[in-house]
């Protein structure tokens, strides 16, 4: 029998599925399943009313049958199931409630003066209401099915009298509803359980989905922190190698001025010094000095740069500053410097833009990008434009684009272009510092978005997007 009901569906292999599924269906809704109980009491006490309109006089017994199954029996497994430690003990209190009533009901019909005429509808109504209001699983609505017919068959066992083929139209409507109330409890049940399938397909699913996003975070946050510890060794190769050079000459040159002190001391000591000798000393010395002065200076402005690299916040504090009026006084203390390159500045900006930021944070990065286009962008010093565009995409943010006509930057590099120590003028002693320091005060102080954009025609082209107010992100600020 087990093996059947596997085999149509109505039954799972799996013990604990099946126990999880019997959880599901028969306790999922136990206070609507409740009151569906306390209407099948009321209504099974409430036929009461018909056999006072037929039979008044048989009206005592039929109320006590009635009834007392209705308030000793119906309403006691209704409140039973109230009981926490009684819901697992649900479909056996289903069960009872059901076949409990429809044995006692062919009793009835032994009282009545009609006999077994009505015996079949008041049957299918039993039949009907335990079909739809309850949720019994196939086996339970078999066992009540059996135990109830049995109880009708017994009941007409005793009635006096039958009409001629009363029994055999009694057997066949009751069989027909127990049939029909059986497959549409099967069906029903059917349809649960593959949607009970179906949602523990899609629970494991989303478990075994969820699991991966959590992998693939994982497996990103230490991609991530990979690429922090690469580009912290890149940028401490790139120290170690930027500042070693100048040091070293500067260690060399020191070398060299300690062996012509030397020179210089022992033949003071000595009997005779020349004039020359003595002039060619000092020379060698103020050259060695100038040289030595001149690499030391070199290595402290990498170091400046290099504290510029991890800048979290600019020195100026923040304040409101009116944009067009700022970034013209901005370009002509840059004026000189671009000039000597050749590069004509031009500023686009409406009136009345204002900003609550870090100007000094953003001088910075517009004069990277500024001296960054003077020196790569028009490498032979033969002049070109670097345009400022500024306008308002939303009312919280101010876009800022600088753009060239230059020679622009090689396919390759443009993914790498905000990378530390990336340049194409290495040779002409460029650290390829400009646009990452710039990078990291757009990001971390003005709290925006600096980003490279394509351009049509020839040159580059930069946006830079901040809001308009700026947060309070540290605790200095705050404290």
């Amino acid at each position: 029998m087990l093996a059947l009901l596997i085999r149509l569906g109505l039954r799972f292999e799996d013990r604990i599925e099946e126990r999880r599924f019997v959880d599901q269906y028969v306790r999922g809704s136990l206070g609507w399943t409740q009151i569906a109980m306390l209407l099948g009491a009321a209504t099974y006490a409430g036929y009461t009313l018909w056999d006072w309109v037929l039979y008044p006089e048989v009206v005592p017994t039929t109320l006590a049958i009635r009834g007392g199954t209705a308030v000793f029996i119906l309403l006691p497994l209704t409140a039973l199931l109230s009981r926490r430690w009684m819901k697992p003990w649900a479909e056996t209190i289903f069960l009872v409630y059901c076949v409990i009533p429809g044995c006692i009901l062919p009793s009835i019909y032994l009282v009545l003066p009609s006999g077994f005429t009505f015996a079949a509808p008041g049957m299918m109504m039993i039949i009907l209401f335990v079909s739809t209001m309850l949720p019994l699983r196939i086996g339970s609505l078999a066992i009540f099915c059996l135990l109830s017919w049995v109880a009708l068959l017994i009941a007409e066992t005793f009635a006096p009298t039958l009409p001629a083929g009363l029994r055999f139209i009694n057997h066949s409507l009751v069989g027909n509803a127990y049939a029909l109330s059986l497959y549409a409890v099967a069906a029903r049940e059917y349809r649960a359980r593959k949607q009970f399938r179906t949602s523990e397909a899609l629970q494991r699913e989303k478990e075994r989905s969820e699991k991966s996003l959590r992998d693939l975070r994982a497996t990103q946050e230490h991609l991530v922190q990979a690429e922090k510890l690469a580009s912290l060794g890149q940028l401490v190769a790139g120290v170690a190698h930027e500042v070693s050079t100048p040091l070293g000459l500067a260690l060399t040159t020191s070398t060299a001025m300690q062996a012509d002190l030397q020179a210089m001391s022992d033949a003071l000591a000595g009997a005779s010094v020349r004039r020359s000798d003595l002039t060619k000393g000092i020379d060698r010395l103020k050259q060695g000095l100038s040289l030595t002065f001149d690499n030391l200076h070199r290595a402290s402005e990498m170091v400046h740069s290099f504290r510029q690299v991890a800048v979290h916040q600019a020195d100026e504090d923040r304040r409101t500053f009116e944009l067009r009026d700022w970034l013209s006084e901005l370009m002509s203390k840059l004026g000189p410097l671009l000039a000597h390159h050749g590069l004509t500045v031009e500023v686009q900006c409406p009136a009345g833009v204002k900003l609550n930021s870090y100007p000094g944070a953003l001088a910075q990065v517009i004069s990277n990008l500024a001296l960054n286009t003077a020196v790569h962008a028009y490498p032979d010093k033969r002049g070109g434009r670097f345009v400022i565009t500024v306008s308002r995409p939303d009312p919280t943010s101010v876009r800022l684009v600088c753009a060239d006509e230059g020679v622009g930057i090689p396919e390759p590099l443009q993914a790498h272009v905000f990378d530390p120590f990336v340049t194409t003028s290495r040779e002409r002693g460029n650290a390829g510092l400009g646009l990452h320091i710039a990078f990291n005060l757009v990001a971390s102080s003005l709290n925006g978005r600096l980003r490279l954009e394509r351009k049509a025609g020839p040159g580059t082209q930069i946006a830079i997007e901040i809001p308009t107010e700026q947060t309070l992100q540290h605790s200095s600020e705050v404290s």
